[in-house]
């Protein structure tokens, strides 16, 4: 019994912890957010990706995936953006996955600034290639979407200037036990 119990506690944290992530990033994403009048559809530059890799990089690659995913999913979804949202679910679920993937690797748990910005780096062409992919296929045209790239490598070194100070220092005071 005491194990079940256990168990389920351990779910519900879980559970409640990742709500608290998507909703970090929903609100980081739609209340800080600037729209660029560049490309088609202009481009957005938010703070929603300093959360996802701060997600990432404090709770593991699940957590960060499903935050980034799900958190600008329904950004997408409620702003108007709906044609981008299964683009934004699965670019930003892998540049979270990685970021996490690569912070957690070998026992790190975050914990390696140096791991954590190159992770943070090396996330950027997914997030690149996903959206310059979106905007081809909803533009149907292969030039559009290069109007877009500077601001949305723009977005990624704000989250990336953002995200590393913030997470080293979270994990100093231990924010996050």
């Amino acid at each position: 019994m005491q194990k079940t119990q256990g168990y389920s506690n351990s779910r519900t944290y879980d559970l409640v912890l990742t709500a608290i992530l998507i909703a970090l990033v929903f609100v980081s994403t739609v209340f800080l957010n600037i729209k660029l009048p560049i490309g088609a559809n202009g481009g957005l530059i938010h703070l929603g990706t300093a959360m996802l890799f701060i997600a990432s990089i404090l709770f593991g690659p699940k957590k960060g995936a499903i935050a980034g995913a799900v958190g600008m999913g329904i950004f997408d979804l409620l702003s108007g953006w709906v044609m981008w949202a299964p683009f934004t679910i699965v670019t930003r679920g892998l540049q979270g996955y990685l970021v996490g993937k690569l912070a957690w690797s070998n026992g790190r748990q975050g914990s390696s600034v140096a791991v954590n910005l190159l992770a943070t780096i090396l996330s950027v062409p997914i997030m690149l290639a996903g959206y310059y992919l979106c905007e081809w296929i909803l533009y149907g045209n292969a030039l559009v979407p290069l109007a877009s790239i500077p601001g949305n490598i723009v977005q990624n070194v704000v989250g990336i200037f953002i995200s590393i100070p913030l997470s080293t220092l979270m994990q100093k005071v231990r924010a996050t036990k």
